[in-house]
C-alpha cells in the first residue's frame, strides 16, 4: 500500500483527522434517510478525489463499517496504484458477466480490516454504457445488501464525459472533491448544476491540497 493511504500510516495527522470528521458528517446527513453508496467526483482531473475516496473507505472500515471501495472510474481509474495492486480485472470485466454469479471474484480483502476493493479492470471502449447498463444497476443493488457502504471513486463530471452523471443516479449520495486555488469557481458551479440536473443527491463538497504548515493535504467539507 503507497503512502496516500494516510489513514492508514498515520493516523494521529491532522490530515486524518479531518477525514474522520468528513465520515462523522456523512454519517449524520443520513440521519432521516439511507446512505449506504457514496459516489466521490470531481470537476476536472488531479484534484485528489481518489486520495479523498480511498481514505474515506479506510475511515469508515476503521469505525467497523463493513466497507467496498470500488474504481468506477474505468477510463483513468488509479485505485490499484494507491494500493499497490494490480488492474488486470476489476468492474469493466465483471459488468461482461453474469453480475449475481460471479460478482465476487472480482473483489479483493484489503490488509485493511473491514476494507474490500474492485479495480477498474481493463478500459472498454463503452464505459458510459457499461455503467448505465441493467447489469450495474444489478450489481450496485447487490453490493448494497452485502456492505454497509460502498464507496464509489468515478471520473471528473467536466470534459465531455457522461460517467460521473450516469452513476449520479445510481446512489445514495454524492461527495464533489475540489482542489483548493485550483479549481475555477465558475467550474465547480458547472459540476454542481450538472448533478443537480439529474436529480443528484449532494451531499457536500470537499475542499482539498489547502497546504498548511506541515502538511501537503488537507480538506474541509461543505453542505
Amino acid at each position: 500500500m503507497q503512502n496516500e493511504l494516510i489513514l492508514n500510516y498515520d493516523p494521529k495527522s491532522v490530515i486524518s483527522e479531518t477525514i474522520r470528521t468528513l465520515r462523522t458528517n456523512l454519517q449524520f446527513s443520513s440521519v432521516d434517510k439511507t446512505l449506504k453508496t457514496i459516489l466521490v467526483t470531481s470537476s476536472m482531473p488531479r484534484e485528489g478525489k481518489s486520495f479523498i475516496a480511498a481514505n474515506l473507505a479506510v475511515a469508515f472500515a476503521q469505525s467497523g463499517t463493513k466497507v467496498l471501495l470500488v474504481d468506477c472510474d474505468i477510463r483513468k481509474g488509479r485505485l490499484h496504484y494507491i494500493f499497490g495492486s494490480h488492474n488486470q480485472k476489476g468492474l469493466s470485466n465483471l459488468l461482461l458477466e453474469n453480475v449475481e454469479e460471479t460478482y465476487k471474484n472480482y473483489i479483493k480483502r484489503t490488509k485493511i480490516e473491514n476494507l474490500s476493493i474492485m479495480f477498474r479492470g481493463v478500459t472498454p471502449p463503452n464505459p458510459s454504457e457499461l455503467l448505465g447498463s441493467e447489469k450495474n444497476k444489478e450489481l450496485i443493488s447487490i453490493l448494497k445488501k452485502q456492505y454497509d457502504m460502498v464507496i464509489f471513486d468515478s471520473a471528473p463530471v467536466n470534459g465531455g464525459l457522461t460517467d460521473s452523471l450516469i452513476m449520479g443516479r445510481l446512489v445514495d449520495g454524492v461527495v464533489i472533491v475540489s482542489a483548493y486555488k485550483k479549481t475555477p469557481i465558475n467550474v465547480l458551479k458547472n459540476t454542481k448544476k450538472s448533478l443537480e440536473t439529474i436529480n443528484a443527491n449532494i451531499l457536500g463538497v470537499v475542499l482539498n491540497q489547502m497546504n498548511t504548515s506541515s502538511q501537503q493535504y488537507y480538506g474541509h467539507f461543505y453542505e
